[in-house]
C-alpha cells in the first residue's frame, strides 16, 4: 500500500502540493489526472524519494519514505517516463537486464526474465533483444521501458505520462497492453496523465489535482458523474474530442 498523509510541498515561495491525502491499495491502479503544473509529477516522485515532502508523510508498505534507504526503496519501484530513459549504447536485452543484474540474479534467470517480458510487451526476443534503442520506433522504445520497469518484479510501478509523445494508434495499443499487464500482474501502480480518456480507461480510481489540491478522488466508473468545475472541464474536453 502507498499512503499520502497531509503531504505539502513548497519550492521557494511556490506551494506545489497542499495537504494531499490518499491511498493506493495494494494491487490497484490510481490515475493521477491534472493539467500541466498541477503537481502530479511532483507527487509521483515522492513515492521513490526523488522529492521529499515539506510536511506530511508518504508511506510505502507502512514505512515513511524518510525512513527507507533510498536505494532499497527505488529497487522496489519500477519507473516509466515519457522519454523511456533507455541507455543508448545498451542493447534491448541489456536495458531490460539492468536491474536484475544489480540484484545479482544468475545469468540464466536474467535471460528467462528478459525473454518473458519482451514477449509480454509485444517484442519478439529473437527480433528485438539484440537491437539498440536507435533502431526502434517510439512505441517500441516505450515497450522496452515498460519491460525494464517490470524486470526485477517490483511491487510498485510509477508511470509518468509514458504514452504522451506517441501517435494516437500506438497510444491506443499501449493502453490496451497496459490494461492487460495490470490485470495479469496485480502491481500497485500510480499512473500520471493529463488525458482524461486515458485515465478512464486505465484507472481503478482517479485522483484529480488542480493547483496542488486534490479536487476529486473517485472510482473510475464514477468519474463521469463528478461535480467539481475542474472535473467537468476535463469531461467536456472528452466530449469535444
Amino acid at each position: 500500500m502507498i499512503e499520502f498523509a497531509g503531504v505539502c510541498y513548497r519550492a521557494g515561495e511556490l506551494e506545489v502540493l497542499r495537504d494531499l491525502t490518499f491511498t493506493i491499495e495494494r494491487g490497484t491502479t490510481l490515475v493521477l489526472l491534472g493539467r500541466s503544473g498541477s503537481g502530479k509529477t511532483t507527487a509521483l516522485k515522492m513515492i521513490n524519494a526523488l522529492v521529499m515532502p515539506t510536511s506530511g508523510e508518504v508511506r510505502v508498505d507502512g514505512k515513511s519514505t524518510r525512513d527507507w534507504d533510498p536505494v532499497q526503496l527505488r529497487r522496489r519501484v519500477g519507473y516509466v517516463i515519457q522519454e523511456t530513459g533507455l541507455f543508448p549504447h545498451f542493447t534491448v536485452f541489456d536495458n531490460v537486464a539492468v536491474v536484475p543484474r544489480l540484484h545479482d540474479w544468475p545469468p540464466e534467470r536474467i535471460a528467462a526474465r528478459v525473454e518473458d517480458l519482451l514477449q509480454r510487451v509485444g517484442l519478439a526476443p529473437k527480433d528485438f533483444a539484440g537491437r539498440y534503442p536507435r533502431d526502434l520506433s517510439g512505441g517500441q522504445r516505450q515497450r522496452v521501458g515498460v519491460a525494464r520497469a517490470l524486470a526485477a518484479d517490483p511491487p510498485v510501478l510509477l508511470f509518468d505520462e509514458p504514452f504522451g509523445a506517441l501517435d494516437p494508434v500506438t497510444r491506443f495499443e499501449l493502453r490496451r497492453e497496459f490494461r492487460a499487464l495490470a490485470r495479469d500482474l496485480g502491481k500497485t501502480t500510480l499512473f500520471v496523465t493529463h488525458d482524461v480518456r486515458e485515465a478512464l480507461e486505465l484507472g481503478d480510481r482517479i485522483a484529480l489535482l488542480a493547483g496542488g489540491n486534490l479536487r476529486e478522488l473517485l472510482p473510475a466508473k464514477e468519474f463521469r458523474q463528478a461535480k467539481s468545475a475542474e472535473a467537468r472541464a476535463f469531461l467536456e474536453s472528452l466530449q469535444s474530442g
